[in-house]
């Protein structure tokens, strides 16, 4: 049974659910001083190189936390991973993943080794060459593909090439001359751009890490319709990310917009007044404030009222009826904002006589104070006289 460790400097968040924060789509396991957790399910999730996460079954019953490094089961040979997730929230995970039903959960061997750690680390050194040379043999047999990542297996015994392509890539002499060139086992995995995207990680430009590279493991599309909806600008350079495609944060909000949207009246609809007519320029959906101008194309005479009152006039309108004005209640006295209209302008000027100053300034060589001048003789010193 885990002790509970809680520390004030956390605001009352267990320490034992965090963990190594170099490991993109990093989680906090909020549930990791539960008592009982580690026993709801023998269930383990574990992270390989960037966003690659796979789900393991602990058979031998292993006291795994987060951050420890483990051998797991794969094809051929084994892996090394880093446990990310343990207890009741990895069901969660698995759900969240969308993993296919016939999707064979493999099971944990061991801790790993020294042996296994040095082993891991001599296979991830050979990563960045294998990435440089693959680009150049894709290149060479003239195939329209891009390959962004190279991950070897735990044991070296396996690689996956990451690749970007827009359309079927025939890629089997490549596997051909890739095998007989580093001499492992070869598995092609296509990503799109977004995949490749948060395997690489960055700062996005609302200053935090990007959604791809924390916490998004499942990409949903993207359409103009979501910023439209916004009613954000349709600049390109700003809707894009650093992947080329619109951002992914287009859709967390639109649900929203879209249900204040339909509580808006008509873009179309005129609003009749005993002033005049006025149409609809602008709105801010989520607080439901609509502004109305007299112009069609042009902000003249500019009205800003809430949406109740907007379906209240359309409604007045259909009646054959037109309200004084366009506000509810009665017309506030403006403030004037012109300067002029607030003070005199004479207010700088000083009512008060300035005292005449009896002395001058520097006169003859010498100087004056209130009535005595100072003079200096040949010597250079000074004689007192009196003023004239």
């Amino acid at each position: 049974m885990n002790d509970y460790i809680v520390s004030d400097n956390l605001n009352g968040l267990s320490a034992q659910g965090c963990g190594r924060q170099d490991k993109q789509l990093n989680t906090y396991d909020y549930m990791a001083d539960i008592p009982g957790n580690e026993m709801f399910t023998d269930l383990v999730e574990v992270q390989f190189k960037n966003t690659r996460k796979a789900y393991f079954h602990n058979d031998n019953h292993l006291s795994l936390v987060k951050g420890d490094m483990v051998a797991v089961e794969a094809n051929p040979g084994h892996d090394i991973g880093v446990v990310t997730l343990t207890g009741s929230l990895v069901p969660l995970q698995m759900k969240k993943a969308a993993l296919k039903q016939n999707v064979e959960i493999r099971r944990i061997y061991r801790k790993a080794r020294q042996m296994d750690i040095d082993k891991y680390k001599e296979s991830k050194g050979l990563e960045q060459y294998t990435m440089i040379r693959s680009r150049q043999i894709s290149k060479e047999l003239g195939l329209e593909m891009k390959i962004g990542d190279v991950e070897y297996q735990g044991d070296g015994q396996k690689a996956i090439f990451y690749y970007i392509a827009d359309g079927r890539v025939d890629f089997r002499q490549l596997i051909k001359v890739l095998a007989d060139e580093f001499h492992v086992r070869i598995e092609m995995r296509q990503i799109g751009a977004r995949q490749e995207a948060g395997r690489i990680g960055g700062i996005g430009p609302c200053g935090r890490e990007m959604c791809c590279a924390t916490f998004v493991k499942n990409f949903n599309s993207v359409s103009t319709a979501a910023a439209r909806f916004q009613d954000i600008a349709p600049n390109p350079q700003k809707l894009a990310g650093q992947c080329a495609k619109l951002k992914c944060c287009l859709n967390y909000e639109v649900d929203q917009y879209m249900e204040c949207y339909q509580k808006l009246p008509s873009r179309e609809a005129e609003l009749q007044t005993v002033d005049g007519t006025y149409y609809y320029f602008k709105a801010d959906i989520l607080s439901k404030q609509i502004t109305y101008s007299t112009d069609r194309r042009l902000a003249a005479n500019l009205v800003t009222i809430d949406a109740d009152r907007a379906h209240a006039v359309i409604e007045m309108n259909s009646r054959g009826e037109k309200p004084q004005r366009l506000e509810e209640g009665e017309p506030v006295a403006e403030v004037s904002k012109d300067l002029l209209e607030q003070d005199s302008l004479t207010r700088f000027d000083n009512k008060q006589h300035h005292r005449q100053q009896q002395g001058g300034g520097r006169r003859n060589g010498g100087r004056r104070y209130g009535n005595n001048r100072f003079r200096r003789d040949g010597n250079g010193h000074k004689n007192e006289n009196n003023a004239e």
